[in-house]
Parts: structure tokens; sequence; C-alpha cells
């Protein structure tokens, strides 16, 4: 069994694990790491270009599409490791990418998931939309990372790049225990795609553990790969499982008002959609309450009884306030001592 186990979830990717792949195996170690692509019954010849190209990689095949959450708890049900990694098909990772990671968790066994500072393929110079240099959340439960506050993205100029604990890290590359994934019940299935690694590590946060990011790695994303952010699908599925992660995680005294704000706040967001034109995400966020609604039930069974745990790393304040009336667009420029601890 190999310390780390790197899987790379595809469906219909095959020119991203053509593009990717080769940079991927000259920069992971085999005696460290064994890479595995586990296929979401790709519709394209991603099956046969791995069976032709690289026949020697494990090749594990779903035989749905589950999405993002369902096709990794299919696939790390096969997959011995101490560690997964859960990584994109179109990230490109740079020399010696794992071990600064593994030394920060093998250091602290309560650290149960850790990311690598996240930067833009296409812009190297800035941070990636997806994670950054490690996610946060704000009391009403928008997300936001240390570079990047809603759609402005700092330059990378090594001013986050201390290892920190964080709220959340992002699913495009992370690093988690695998007793832990196992044990806490993986990913939520019924999120499908996005979020749903916000939910894990608040999941597991209220458990008690940690989640990290560990600068000292960094890797190339693309973003968008499998829905771009423009997609109504893409709207549909945050807004949805933004409600369903606070209904999941929220201590109880917090669950009504939070929730009721943030329904107030998304027609808020749904009507500047349709004042731009944006129709299809209009309707997106009327469908994504509704499907919300009809999932309250089976979301309450879901809360645990440890969420009372007092969790560290939520900004106390209003990062939509803060961003859009204050002009705190930089991580820097959010007050340190408004962060729980």
């Amino acid at each position: 069994m190999k310390k780390v186990a790197v899987v790379i979830l595809n469906y219909n990717g095959r020119k991203m694990l053509e593009e990717f792949l080769p940079s991927l195996l000259r920069h992971t170690s085999e005696h460290l790491a064994e890479v595995i692509v586990a296929d979401n019954a790709s519709t394209d010849d991603s099956v046969e270009f791995m069976r032709a190209n690289y026949p020697s990689i494990r090749l594990i095949l779903n035989e749905t599409n589950g999405g993002f959450a369902t096709g990794y708890n299919l696939a790390l049900k096969q997959v011995e490791a101490e560690y997964f990694v859960l990584l994109n098909s179109d990230i490109e990772v740079t020399p010696d990418w794992i071990r600064p990671v593994v030394e920060l968790m093998d250091s602290d066994a309560t650290i149960a998931a850790c990311q690598p500072k996240i930067l833009s393929y296409h812009h190297k110079d800035e941070f990636e939309y997806a994670g950054a240099s490690g996610g946060f959340i704000d009391r009403f439960g928008y997300p936001f990372c240390r570079g990047r506050i809603f759609q402005h993205l700092e330059k990378d100029e090594g001013q986050y790049d201390s290892p920190m604990e964080v709220f959340w890290a992002t699913g495009a590359c992370m690093f988690v225990r695998s007793d832990i994934f196992l044990s806490q019940g993986g990913l939520d299935d019924s999120f499908f795609a996005h979020m749903e690694e916000i939910d894990f590590c608040w999941r597991i946060k209220n458990a008690g553990y940690k989640v990290y990011c560990c600068p000292q790695s960094k890797v190339y994303h693309i973003g968008g790969g499998t829905l771009p952010k423009n997609s109504p699908r893409k709207t549909f599925l945050n807004f949805r499982n933004n409600l369903s992660l606070l209904l999941k995680n929220l201590p109880s005294g917090h669950v009504f008002p939070v929730i009721f704000l943030r329904i107030f706040l998304d027609w808020v967001a749904a009507l500047k959609f349709l004042f731009e034109g944006g129709w299809a995400d209009f309707i997106a966020v009327f469908k994504a309450h509704f499907a919300f609604y009809g999932r309250i039930g089976m979301l309450r069974k879901k809360r645990k009884t440890n969420e009372h745990h007092r969790v560290s790393c939520i900004y106390r304040r209003g990062i939509v306030v803060d961003s859009m009336l204050f002009g705190m667009n930089a991580f820097s420029s959010l007050k340190k001592n408004s962060f729980s601890k």
C-alpha cells in the first residue's frame, strides 16, 4: 500500500487527461504515491485513451455518473492508502507538490484535510477561484478564500505563503486522511457537485479535526472544466447546496435566522440576475429553493449530535457587506479578530 493515492475523477475529460497526466506522473514520486483515474461513466473516449496510452495506471470504472460526490465515494472505497488526494483533471501540478502537504499532516494528527496553494493556469501570478490559499465562510454561509473574495482575484505576491488553519479545502486538490474520509461518510451524495467539499470540511471540523492550507505546495487550475461559471446548472447547484450545508451543520440556535436571511439574500441575487438579463440563472435560483424545501426532512436527519462543537475560522462579519460596501476585496483587509478561534 502506498502512503498517498492521487485519484482523478474523470467525466468526458480525455483532453484534460492527455494534457495534464504527463506532468502529474513526472512530478509524482512512484515510491510515495499511486496515481489512479476513476471514470464517471464517460461518454467520450476517455477510457479507451487511458487503456491505450497509460495501461499501467489503475482505472476504476463507475457504472453511472453520480457527480463529484458519489463518483469519489464509490471510487475511494476501492482505494487503500493513508492519504487520499482528490485531484481535478484540469490541474497542472509542480515539482515536489506532495511532500510539503504530507509532512505538515504527518506533524499533526488532528489535521484531517489540507490543500496546496491554488493558482490560475491561465494567469499564473493570480490565485484561482476554487480554493486560492485556503477557504473560509462567513456567518451567513458565503464562502470566500485567502486570495479570492467573490470575483476579486488577488495576485500572488507571497502574501499568503504561511501554512494556516482554514475552514474548507478545495475539492479541486484536497489531501484527506483516508480513515477520516471513510468514517465520516465521505462526501454527501445528495450534493452531486459544488460545495460538497465545504460540507465535508464543516462536518470534520464539527468532529474536532482541523483543515489546513499548505502554500509550500502549489498547483495550477483551469477551473470550470465540467460546468462553466455562467451555467444555470451551476447556479442551481450552488444555491441549493449552500442552503443544504447550512441546515446540516449550523448550531441549532442559528439555523432558522441564518437560513431565513439567506433565502432573502438569495432572492436579491436572483433579481440582480434578472435585471442583468440572466433569465436562466433567475429561474435556477427559484428551482434551487424549491429543491431545498423538498429536502429539508432528509437534511435534518443528517444533522449530527456533535453540532455544537465550537468551529474555528468562521468570519463573524458579513463578507457581502464588507466587500460590496466597504471595499474589503483582499483577504488581508479583513479584520483578523473577526474570525472564530
